[in-house]
């Protein structure tokens, strides 16, 4: 009887480790969207951004993709009043979508990752939730995450831009958009007067002064000018800043004066 019920353990032991092994992974669709905080959607204009899916327990990667489509309406997204549950993204609003396999209830981590089209200004962000095996997250705005930032390009001086003679006037111009390329304008949909737009300028990292950037009179451009009185080495760290949601974006660029 001894040798039987050993036998039968092991049948059981076995038939249990060939049913583990034959689990089945269950496709499952989740679709992300990035949304510019204050703005709308980041997709294939500002390059995309770079979405990366993971099981947070084991750090596999179950999908990596770039966002794709346009920026979203901006009548549905910044303007109309909207209820609960209702999407702010439409069928052409950029997203990532993938299929993962998984076998059991995955506690899920999205890294989202750009603009692509504008490396110097990217952001990062990562959210985690639970996804049980067929029960995706593709429905509405689907899995939404929020980039804050502004793309600050500055222009002028353009860096390691190398100039000769002091005193001299030094012209500082940025083009600044929302992270989703959306531009900004005074009294406009992102209106620049709300926002604070400067430069901190330090030479040989000490600090010099702080230049006010004006509205250039083309949406997005702005520019100041700063008062090289020695030669050194300098650095223009243009910055964006709304002080009503705590936005903030910066663009550096370096140059040099020589006597």
């Amino acid at each position: 009887m001894e040798g039987i019920t050993m036998k039968a353990m092991l049948i059981g032991v076995i038939l249990a480790a060939a049913a583990a092994s034959t689990a089945l992974a269950v496709p499952t669709q989740i679709t992300v969207r990035v949304k510019a905080k204050d703005a709308q959607f980041v997709g294939t204009s500002m390059g995309g951004v770079l979405v990366t899916i993971k099981d947070v327990r084991t750090g596999k990667v179950l999908a990596r993709g770039n966002t794709a489509g346009g920026t979203g309406s901006s009548e549905k997204i910044m303007i109309a009043p909207r209820a609960r549950s209702v999407p702010m993204s439409d069928g052409n609003s950029a997203k990532f979508a993938a299929s993962i396999d998984i076998e059991e209830p995955t506690l899920i981590e999205v890294t989202a990752y750009g603009p692509l089209g504008h490396v110097n200004s990217a952001n990062k962000v990562t959210a985690t939730q639970w996804v049980v095996p067929g029960k995706g997250i593709s429905e509405g705005d689907a899995w939404l995450l929020e980039l804050p930032g502004y793309v600050v390009d500055v222009q002028e001086p353009a860096v390691h831009t190398v100039m000769k003679g002091t005193p001299r006037e030094v012209t500082i111009t940025a083009h600044i958009t929302m992270m989703c390329g959306c531009p900004l304008t005074p009294n406009g949909m992102w209106d620049s007067s709300k926002i604070e737009i400067s430069a901190i300028v330090t030479k040989d990292g000490r600090h010099m002064g702080v230049v006010p950037l004006r509205y250039a009179g083309s949406p997005s451009q702005f520019t100041g000018s700063w008062n090289v009185r020695e030669a050194g080495t300098y650095q223009a760290a243009v910055y964006a800043y709304d002080a009503a949601n705590g936005n903030t974006g910066v663009g550096i660029s370096t140059f040099t004066v020589k006597q």
